[in-house]
C-alpha cells in the first residue's frame, strides 16, 4: 500500500557551522531518479516549551521581541537544549524558572512536534504544569528582555482567534494542553 520512498543523498557538506546557526547543504536523488543538489537544511537544537498554569487558572505567558520578524510576541516560556546534556523535562523547568520565575514540582507531558520537517531537523517538547508557583526572580540571557504575563483560561482561545498569540508552537501546545485539563 505505502509506494513513498526515502530520498537518497548522494553528498552532504556543511556550508554554515556557527554555535547557533547550522546549514547543511546536501545532494539528493529523488525516488524518480532527479538530483537535487542543492537541498538545504537547517540543523537545530531540541526545544523544550511548558503550558504552565496558576492555582488561580491563569496562563503564564512571556511576552518578548523576536527579532527575525521585528515585532514582539506573546508566548510560552520556552528554549532550546542540548537533548544529549539534559533531558526536556528538565530543559522545561529551567526555561520556567529562567524566563518567569515561576517553578512546577512536576509536568506532564503533551505532545512532541516536528517544528518544519522539510527543512528543520528539530522537534519541540510540549509540557503541562499546574499550580505553578512564583518561586525567584528572573534569570535572563543577555538576548532576552521578557514582560511576564498572566492571561486567564478562559481568555486564551480569543487571543489566539484574534492573532494576539500567534507564535505556532505555542498555539500548539495550547490547543493540546487545554485539552488535558478541561
Amino acid at each position: 500500500m505505502n509506494n513513498l520512498k526515502k530520498w537518497k543523498i548522494l553528498n552532504s557538506k556543511m556550508v554554515l557551522d556557527e554555535r547557533w546557526c547550522q546549514v547543511r547543504q546536501d545532494e539528493i536523488e529523488l525516488p524518480n531518479g532527479k538530483i537535487v543538489d542543492d537541498y538545504f537544511v537547517t540543523i537545530k537544537p531540541e526545544v523544550a516549551l511548558i503550558l504552565p498554569i496558576t492555582s488561580n487558572q491563569e496562563i503564564i505567558f512571556v511576552r518578548q521581541y523576536r527579532h527575525a520578524v521585528g515585532d514582539f510576541f506573546i508566548e510560552l516560556p520556552a528554549g532550546s537544549f542540548d537533548h544529549t546534556q539534559e533531558s526536556a523535562e528538565l530543559a522545561a523547568m529551567r526555561e520556567l524558572q529562567e524566563e518567569t520565575g515561576y517553578s512546577a514540582k512536576q509536568l506532564q507531558k503533551i505532545a512532541t512536534l516536528y517544528d518544519k520537517p522539510s527543512k528543520d531537523t528539530n522537534k519541540i517538547h510540549l509540557f503541562l504544569a499546574e499550580n505553578v508557583i512564583k518561586s525567584g526572580e528572573q534569570n535572563l540571557d543577555i538576548t532576552e528582555e521578557i514582560e511576564v504575563i498572566l492571561i486567564p483560561i478562559e481568555l486564551v482561545l480569543d487571543k489566539i482567534s484574534r492573532g494576539e498569540i500567534s507564535v505556532a508552537g505555542t498555539v500548539a501546545a495550547l490547543l493540546l494542553g487545554l485539552n488535558f485539563i478541561i
